[in-house]
């Protein structure tokens, strides 16, 4: 695996040039020793952030993001919902996508629930429509909680609602309900809101549902 030099600075480079893996190469040339090793000295931890959006449908060339979260791991949710303005003047998610991109650049690991399916080809194929340059192979890491579930839980749904019941864990008190989207598509601001806030719960319970269950996996470099 080779490292992501374009992500990196001038002295993380001259860090992993500079020291060696247990195989006595450095860890330029053997990256993918770095995570396995995890040395106490090494200046590279990755920054994790859980990623959700929601959207006006289910195809992104017909449809558009309503609005994007991620929660940095531990930390504060970024994110934000489109305004009024921006669907009734049809410039619809064309700066969303940006933004999302731009803050999607300053992690080393995306976290979602069935986002290799859904919110991850949704944000390409919007990205893709607005000229934007979205992560390119092997620039970023991925992890799908949805996958770990469905692979450890014998459940009648999982669904990320029912794996936190299952878990205890708080979830999607703003609901899905049809009225508020298409309300919201029409740039009704009460509307956004909700549909924002729902996106933020989302995000907080996964992370929580990441936390119980990722002693079931080893972290994998799957790219994004």
């Amino acid at each position: 695996m080779k490292p992501p030099i374009r992500r990196l600075t001038k002295a993380q480079i001259e860090w992993l040039a500079d020291h060696q893996c247990k195989h006595g190469h450095s860890y330029l040339s053997h990256y993918s020793c770095l995570s396995r090793e995890a040395p106490a000295e090494s200046p590279f931890k990755e920054r994790v952030g859980y990623l959700d959006i929601e959207s006006t449908g289910l195809k992104g060339n017909w449809d558009y993001m309503l609005c994007w979260c991620i929660k940095e791991a531990g930390g504060e949710i970024l994110g934000r919902h489109l305004t009024q303005r921006e669907i009734t003047g049809y410039k619809f998610d064309k700066n969303l996508t940006k933004e999302l991109i731009d803050t999607v650049n300053k992690f080393d690991r995306i976290i979602t629930y069935y986002g290799i399916r859904f919110d991850i080809p949704f944000i390409k194929t919007r990205a893709e429509k607005w000229g934007l340059d979205f992560p390119a192979y092997r620039d970023l890491w991925q992890t799908d909680v949805y996958f770990i579930a469905k692979a450890n839980l014998l459940l009648h749904s999982t669904r990320l609602m029912h794996v936190c019941d299952l878990l205890g864990i708080p979830s999607k008190e703003h609901k899905l309900i049809p009225d508020i989207w298409m309300k919201a598509k029409s740039g009704h601001v009460e509307s956004l809101d909700w549909i924002f806030t729902h996106c933020q719960e989302d995000v907080t319970s996964l992370e929580q549902a990441h936390e119980r269950l990722k002693k079931y996996t080893l972290p994998m470099k799957r790219s994004i």
